[in-house]
């Protein structure tokens, strides 16, 4: 065997010849072309080489890679998301080969562009009996309502995924249509990002096309039809339970658009504003990820709860690009692969370069007789993706798959109501190579390719393919099910590929962008998370702080109280308040152990964690990879009975938090998002403060107490440098509570508070203060004078409630932008 050209100086594996023996002539690796063999037989034996011969080795790697970049999705039914299954072997297409899968996509895209197009706008191809009618109301996507309203520009389809298949005869046929949700085209994206990283500099040796330039031409489409110097593009999300939610919010990072959810939107005189901290602002276009049907409850579902009403009438005025636009989804019904053949001779005067599948719609007698008499050469099918009778909760079945009675049954539905059926060729799908139990297997794919309009308004299409494997199970099914895999697929060019990037591209007309140094606009809901998402780091950490204590002293008697002291029941009894234990009365070791580990306990380190991972979930486009991996490291171990255990576990959670707070610290950008953030933790240790120092720092207070209390507010060395003595109230108060310089003390918060409020943007026109800026203001103001022995129990009493109705402040002006002067103002900033 020769060496590879492109990889030379490898010696070829047994990887590759083990494989051969055992995959078939259809295989993507096994059928090969001459050109593409050799390149094959080089990257296995560059992946070998760095798995050190063993494929687990080499999967690990990339699970590992893949985990680094937060990947993650759901399946339906899911709470908590699931490691990505990337594989290691990427799957190789040559660009000759990729050349037809291309100009047969981009002839596609027009020929649904122009169908959709009819029937939204004259209904000829109905007229003209081309098209069966019921092939267009059938389907649950038809909008009727949305007939008449013309997209900006003309363009319904923005953005475009196919399904495609090839057979063992190397043939690439389309299996479905998806324009409603791209699902896909973000985990392609990492899925290459993730394998480079795993490989080094192997897909560039390969003369790896590359997918940036694609993404640049999709931000730049949108834009031109937003028609708006500069336009503002969200990214509509159904929120982060849904299955692809991750996706989402890595596309909306990458092509810096806005990652908005239904709440976070409103209409006014017939445009899209985004609820922000500085008011309403303009939304000129949107890529949306949800159905048609949940877009504006007043236009199309009622029911629905995560759309936004008028949308519709934003739509119908011509102000707002939608990508793609509402009611394209007609086009994916399976009735209307039937037709497409005869419509693209009718729209394009030429046959289909790349064919779809063979399809019969059954609401036609002769198409009904050729189904019905070849069952079991077909797969049946829903023609509309609702349920049907005898096909059973997947929606299709295979005719040679049907008893008697199952055959039947379908045969008595099909008759009854035909038009609700369609049947299609079986296909036989080609494998690819993938890892499986530690070994190399052919595996059958799919991949779901990327079409979309660049500025010009011209069809692109991703050098690339979100590529799906599956030992089991319909692969053509619309999302990732239990087992599949995922594949990064390439396309080989024979000549070195330019260094691009998405760096350097602008929004609108190609041209570099106008250099800023503002952060991005903040939406009210992300603001609220950022916020919270403080609070709640800092809960844990205060949580973990008295944890420590209790074990620590008990451990170290000699140093303070012992652990059946007044001081350690007080603690306890502040754990019990907190909800981190149910009952302050059990031995430390039991009750330590409850605090830290026990979910139930809604007040524990595991619930609070929990409550951070949720909230951090929502803000994934805003949060950098090493905050997940933080967040996802399980409690490390401890055994309740053994205390030194429960210490270092309680001091190892503590230096996790800290991290969390380095990151913030110091990779957050001071804008707006950083200040809620950081004010969250500021008023959550403002409030902790004055609770502690209530219970441990009261008039009646023991040396006990106030050691415990210093220690809690990492304040032991400051004042053993200042005071001589032991602890005395007056300057222990005055040092945890007044203190100005010490970052733990309550002033301290008051000041950093004070600063955030004041620089956040204002709505008032008159130059007045807003509630949250008066508030803060007079708290610091009111806690200046003060020193330790003029600071009295009620005192600290009337702080925490202004604490308290500072927060509340917050959230109503910040969190809850509803109010109608706010839309009036807000509706001016259009900007």
């Amino acid at each position: 065997m020769t060496d590879s050209p492109v990889l030379p100086g490898l010696e070829a594996s047994g990887w590759a010849g083990d494989y051969l023996a055992r995959a078939s002539g259809g295989d993507l690796f096994a059928g090969a072309p001459a050109e593409m063999a050799p390149r094959w037989r080089a990257m296995l034996d560059r992946l070998s080489e760095q798995g050190q011969g063993d494929p687990a080795t080499l999967a690990g790697n990339v699970e590992r890679q893949a985990q680094d970049l937060g990947l993650a999705f759901r399946l339906t039914g899911d709470e908590q998301e699931r490691p990505w299954p990337l594989s290691p072997i990427p799957m190789l297409i040559g660009a000759g080969e990729w050349t037809r899968i291309e100009q047969g996509l981009m002839q596609r895209a027009e020929l649904l562009e122009r169908v959709i197009s009819d029937i939204y706008s004259t209904q000829s191809l109905v007229r003209e009996g081309k098209l069966p009618a019921a092939v267009v109301t059938g389907s649950p996507h038809y909008w009727r309502v949305m007939t008449g309203a013309a997209p900006p520009r003309g363009h319904y389809l923005h953005f475009y995924a196919a399904d495609v298949g090839r057979g063992p005869d190397g043939e690439w046929r389309v299996l479905a249509d998806r324009v409603r949700t791209p699902v896909g085209v973000g985990y392609a994206l990492e899925n290459r990002l993730a394998l480079s990283r795993a490989t080094g500099d192997l897909l560039g040796a390969m003369n790896t096309r590359r997918l940036a330039p694609f993404f640049a031409d999709l931000r730049r489409g949108l834009a031109v039809d937003c028609q708006r110097a500069d336009p503002r593009i969200g990214l509509l999300t159904p929120g982060r339970f849904n299955q692809s939610y991750a996706e989402q919010a890595h596309l909306a990072r990458y092509l810096g658009l806005m990652l908005v959810e239904g709440d976070d939107l409103i209409v006014s005189d017939g445009r899209l504003f985004v609820r922000t901290i500085e008011g309403l602002k303009r939304i000129d276009g949107l890529w949306r990820w949800m159905d048609s049907r949940f877009l504006d409850p007043l236009a199309f579902d009622g029911e629905s709860r995560i759309g936004v009403p008028d949308l519709y009438d934003a739509c119908a005025r011509g102000g707002l690009m939608v990508s793609n636009w509402p009611g394209a989804g007609v086009i994916e019904a399976r009735a209307f692969a039937a037709f497409l053949p005869q419509l693209a001779k009718a729209l394009l005067g030429t046959d289909l370069l790349l064919p779809n599948i063979a399809t019969w719609w059954c609401g036609q007698e002769r198409e009904r007789g050729h189904v019905t008499g070849h069952l079991d050469a077909l797969l049946v099918a829903s023609a509309f993706d609702r349920d049907a009778a005898g096909l059973g909760p997947a929606r299709s079945v295979q005719g040679s798959a049907l008893d008697a009675d199952q055959r039947a049954t379908l045969l008595e539905a099909m008759a009854r109501r035909p038009m609700d059926y369609v049947g299609q060729e079986v296909v036989k799908l080609s494998t690819t190579p993938a890892i499986v139990g530690g070994r190399l297997t052919p595996l059958p794919f799919t991949l779901r390719v990327f079409v979309a309009r660049d500025g010009l308004g011209q069809w692109r299409i991703m050098p690339g393919a979100f590529a799906r494997l599956a030992a089991h199970g319909d692969i053509r099914a619309a999302l990732m099910g239990e087992g599949d895999m995922s594949a990064d697929m390439c396309v080989i060019d024979s000549q070195p590929v330019p260094p691009d990037t998405l760096l350097g591209f602008g929004l609108g007309d190609g041209g570099a962008p106008a250099i800023r140094r503002i952060g991005g606009l903040l939406p009210t809901k992300a603001a609220d998370n950022l916020y919270w998402l403080g609070r709640y780091i800092e809960r844990t950490e205060m949580t973990l702080r008295v944890i420590r204590a209790v074990i620590g002293e008990s451990i170290e008697v000699d140093m303070g109280p012992s652990s059946d002291s007044p001081t350690m029941a007080r603690l306890a009894g502040q754990l019990a308040l907190w909800g981190a234990t149910g009952n302050a009365a059990q031995p430390v070791g039991a009750l330590c152990a409850q605090a830290l580990g026990d979910a139930r306990q809604s007040g524990s380190v595991r619930a609070l964690m929990g409550v951070v991972a949720n909230i951090g979930e929502g803000l994934r486009d805003r949060l950098a990879t090493d905050f997940w991996r933080l967040v996802r490291l399980p409690l490390p171990p401890f055994d309740g009975a053994v205390t030194e255990t429960l210490l270092d576990a309680a001091s190892r959670m503590i230096e996790r938090i800290s991290a969390l707070s380095g990151l913030a610290a110091e990779n957050m950008a001071r804008t707006e998002g950083w200040r809620f953030h950081d004010m969250g933790r500021r008023i959550e240790r403002a409030i902790t403060g004055c609770r502690l120092t209530l219970l441990l720092g009261s008039d009646w207070a023991t040396a006990d107490d106030l050691t415990v209390l210093l220690d809690l507010h990492d304040s032991q060395i400051s004042y053993r440098n200042r005071y001589l003595t032991g602890p005395s109230l007056p300057p222990v108060r005055d040092l945890v509570a007044l203190e100005p310089q010490n970052p733990r003390s309550i002033a301290y918060q008051a000041l950093c508070i004070a600063e955030h409020v004041a620089a956040l943007p204002t709505l008032r026109g008159d130059g007045m203060p807003e509630e949250p800026q008066r508030l803060a203001g007079a708290l610091a103001a009111t806690l200046a004078p003060l020193t330790g022995d003029m600071l009295t129990m009620a005192a600290l009493t009337d702080i925490e409630s202004r604490l308290l109705a500072l927060s509340d402040a917050i959230g109503q002006r910040y969190f809850l932008q509803v109010r109608k002067t706010e839309k009036v103002e807000g509706a001016e900033l259009l900007s």
